[in-house]
């Protein structure tokens, strides 16, 4: 049986449960008004799941069928299968979550969560971003080939909004509900004044031992109130400066990235980044799911966190590659493997800055690039230890106008 036959058969079967279920229930609700009768429908409901053949499925092949669904859609578009199986009910997601490894292991992006997760080790996840300047929205898609006009998988959204002592570029899960009172809000970038420091924060947690930063106790955002009570905060996972340019001479920006959440560790041999397993529940109702309503031993049920770092020195610093002058070009040059084709000052290498004893940096293996290919069409490319979400507020610091910093 194909797998297409498959999830129509299990729509059927949900699809009866759900009409046997609203046949009783109105059945009821007209014996209550003439003999005040109640049947419970849930039982009909229940009976009808049990006749599925998908129900009474052995979990061992169950977990046989969807790894062999698993390992057979190894990119998108067809890797939307995976998420599909994900969908159908509660054990074939729990299933699912322990099929399908975390990008750092398997180089893909499956779930929503796998956003918050670091790429992979060995290679560059590629991406581009989509520029809109009517609206000030900026779109990140999952590329699907070589093209940069191809039609990808769309992982996040953000939108600028400009404030009177800074800009902040709200990130969002959803194209179209790009809010911070949206449920799909996962985080956002603030800058300074001047547009030389930005800072990231994340909606939840990157590791068990961070902190929020002090907030009004409430906000109105959208005509809505949100309560530092809910698990949507404000956790600071980077802090991005730009050096200022004072006298003026020629060169692209220069900038420096302290990842608050990464060890600097991370980028040696064996290291491990904190990894985020599963999404806090949103809803202000779910107060004992919150992390301080829970004991230790459950809040490291939703991190692969490694060492718990606060001295910042050993904090992972990312800083851009430096280029070389090119004479015949006349022009300053970095090497992208082809991913970037148009010159333009937002075009940056990320490398970690390893002490030498010398001061100087001695890693040029790239975590994060990003460059221009088209009027409003950039690549972004990453890479263990950082995650898509922290790489594209990386990477919208850069749309900033910084005069001082050119």
């Amino acid at each position: 049986m194909s797998f297409k036959s498959m999830i129509q058969d299990l729509r059927g079967d949900f699809g009866s449960i759900s009409r046997k279920g609203f046949e009783v229930k109105f059945r009821n609700g007209m014996r209550s008004r003439s003999h005040r009768v109640v049947q419970d429908s849930t039982v009909v409901a229940i009976d009808a799941l049990k006749q599925s053949c998908w129900a009474n499925m052995p979990p061992e092949l169950l977990r046989d069928v969807l790894i062999r669904i698993e390992e057979s859609e190894g990119t998108w578009h067809s890797r939307k299968h995976v998420v599909a199986c994900a969908g159908v009910c509660r054990s074939w997601r729990e299933i699912m979550k322990e099929i399908v490894s975390t990008p750092e292991i398997s180089s893909k992006l499956t779930f929503p969560i796998s956003l918050k997760q670091p790429g992979p080790r060995g290679t560059l996840i590629q991406c581009f971003i989509k520029r809109n300047r009517s609206n000030q929205t900026y779109h990140l898609f999952l590329s699907l080939n070589q093209a940069t006009n191809d039609d990808g998988k769309f992982l996040l959204a953000a939108r600028r909004c400009r404030r009177p002592t800074c800009t902040d570029y709200i990130i969002s899960l959803n194209a179209e509900d790009v809010s911070k009172a949206s449920s799909t809000y996962i985080g956002k970038l603030r800058s300074n004044f001047l547009g030389t420091k930005f800072t990231v924060y994340d909606a939840q947690p990157p590791n068990t031992g961070a902190r929020v930063t002090k907030c009004r106790s409430i906000k109105l955002v959208g005509m809505k109130q949100v309560s530092p009570r809910v698990p949507a905060g404000n956790y600071p996972v980077a802090h991005i400066s730009y050096e200022l340019n004072v006298l003026g001479s020629r060169g692209p920006r220069r900038m420096q990235c302290l990842m608050d959440a990464i060890p600097a560790a991370a980028v040696e041999p064996g290291g491990v980044a904190p990894t985020q397993t599963e999404f806090l529940p949103g809803s202000i109702d779910s107060f004992p799911s919150l992390p301080f309503f829970r004991s230790k031993s459950t809040r490291m049920d939703n991190f692969h966190a490694g060492p718990l770092t606060t001295d910042k020195e050993d904090l992972l610093v990312l800083k851009n590659k430096a280029p070389r002058w090119h004479e015949q070009l006349q022009c300053w040059c970095l090497n992208f493997n082809g991913r970037v084709t148009v010159a333009s000052v937002k075009n940056f290498q990320l490398v970690a800055s390893v002490d030498n004893g010398t001061g100087g940096q001695d890693n040029d293996d790239v975590i994060l690039q990003f460059g221009k290919v088209g009027k409003d069409v950039f690549t972004m490319d990453y890479k263990y230890p950082i995650s898509a979400f922290q790489a594209f507020a990386i990477c919208l610091s850069s749309f900033d106008t910084k005069i001082a910093c050119e």
